[in-house]
Order: structure tokens, then sequence, then C-alpha cells
């Protein structure tokens, strides 16, 4: 997989573990291996000219998916179609005010972030009832998953 984590936020962020992150989730939804994903972490200024030019909402946010070729996970025995994934942009200040009020630490919620980020850029969504139970389900296991397998207690 073809996965770039770059770091535009101004901020120290653990690059290498959002990268390890990212690659675990797209191997646990059986996307293809030649598919491609950037991860950007910005500052609360750049993100929030992202909300409100593609949102219509103020201030930044924490995390915004942008997908390309508009790509699904796999079903087992079979990986998604190749192509790019899209982009994930992250902002660490905003994620680290959330932290503090969910009681974990930046970096996990930074995972957290990623996570959700890829979930939607693999079709999943929130506004429905059973959609959001789905989603957030998923996105705990693959969190939970990932951070076991670190040797990390989850959140």
């Amino acid at each position: 997989m073809s996965i770039e984590v770059l770091n535009e936020s101004g901020v120290d962020v653990d690059t290498e573990e959002l990268y390890d992150c990212a690659r675990y989730v797209l191997t646990e939804m059986r996307v293809h291996p030649r598919a491609e994903l950037c991860i950007t972490c910005v500052d609360e200024a750049a993100m929030e000219v992202l909300h409100v030019k593609w949102m219509d909402l103020p201030g930044p946010t924490d995390v915004m998916s942008f997908p390309m070729d508009e790509l699904r996970p796999g079903s087992e025995g079979a990986t998604s179609l190749e192509g790019v994934l899209g982009d994930v942009v992250v902002c660490p200040q905003v994620a680290a005010r959330q932290a503090a009020g969910a009681g974990h630490t930046t970096a996990e919620e930074m995972l957290l972030l990623v996570t959700h980020g890829i979930l939607h850029l693999l079709g999943f969504d929130h506004a429905e009832p059973e959609d959001e139970k789905d989603m957030f389900d998923r996105q705990r296991t693959l969190l939970l998953t990932y951070l076991a397998g670190r040797g990390r207690p989850g959140t």
C-alpha cells in the first residue's frame, strides 16, 4: 500500500504510528495492496478553511475525509479494487482538546481520527442511527485490536 503521512500542523506528531495504524486498518478492511492513501496533519487555521469550504461550517474540526476513487472494503477472500482511496486530514490541536475531554491521550485520539477518516473513505457514514452503530463499532474494534497488537491497552 502506498500511504503517505504529512505533518504540516506545527506540532509534534508520531507520523510512524499514524502510518502503522492506517496500514493495519487498510489490511483489516481488505483494501487492495496497491491502493493509495494520504494522511495530512494541519493546524487549526488550515482545517477551518477546509471545514468552511467543504462543509460550510465554521471553525476547525477534528478530521475530514476526501475520497477519490470511491473504493469499498474487500470481502472475505478478496480485496477491494485497486485505486486512490483519498485523503484524510487531521487537526492535532482539535484532537488534543477532544482527548482531554475523553480522558485519553492525544496520540490515541489521533489514531481514532485516522481510523474514522479511513472508514469514511471506504463509504461508511454515521448520518443514520444504524449506520452510526455499525461505523462506530467497527472503528472501536479496529482501534482496540491495533492497540492490543502493539501491547497497549485501549481507550
